[in-house]
């Protein structure tokens, strides 16, 4: 496919790379700053720029990972805890090369949505910003981000919304698997 320009080749070509894909190389902190940056220039309704994060790098990707273990383990009923998923959930964070918590600071200014709509945004610029410095990732909402506000260290206003792992990768580039517009959209003319 033929694009008009890096911007929409960057958004067509976006997709969700994993861990198994993520190669040991190092996120840099400028990289991270590069992509917070991105993120911070999404739109926002009175401007109340909702959006909040916590970058997790080298030890604190082994915080975090205990942290998910830990929770699991608390919140998991003995009769469908299973250790191996204990072990996952650290996992996760330890095979990536970068994790942000991504948070929402609810002003109270604007219906709750909006502020929800806005940090969504934020993660999309983050997506795309990665995709474009040649970093994969992905957004993970597993049920342990709603117990995860002591250890994140969150206001009574905000809410985890999920863990966006990132890693440099070797992942072919490909297009995504979608339905056409046209099947999206009415037009009124």
């Amino acid at each position: 496919m033929s694009y008009k320009n890096e911007v929409l080749k960057a958004i067509h070509l976006r997709r969700s790379v994993f861990q198994v894909n993520f190669t040991d190389q190092e996120v840099s902190k400028e990289d991270l700053e590069t992509i917070l940056e991105a993120a911070n220039s999404a739109p926002t309704h009175k401007r109340t720029q909702p959006w909040r994060f916590v970058v997790f790098r080298k030890d604190g990707l082994d915080r975090l990972g205990a942290e998910l273990g830990r929770v699991y383990k608390h919140i998991t009923p003995a009769e469908k805890y299973a250790e191996a998923t204990e072990i996952n959930m650290a996992k996760k964070a330890t095979l990536s090369n970068a994790a942000i918590a991504i948070i929402v600071n609810y002003t109270g200014e604007l219906p709750e949505w909006e502020e929800l709509a806005a940090t969504a945004c934020a993660v999309q610029n983050m997506w795309i910003a990665a995709h474009s410095i040649g970093l994969g990732g992905y957004w993970a909402s597993p049920g342990l981000i709603n117990h995860m506000g002591e250890f994140l260290q969150l206001e009574p206003n905000q809410k985890c919304i999920g863990l966006f792992y990132l890693g440099h990768h070797q992942s072919e580039e490909r297009e995504a698997v979608r339905n056409p517009i046209a099947e999206k959209v009415r037009w009124e003319e």
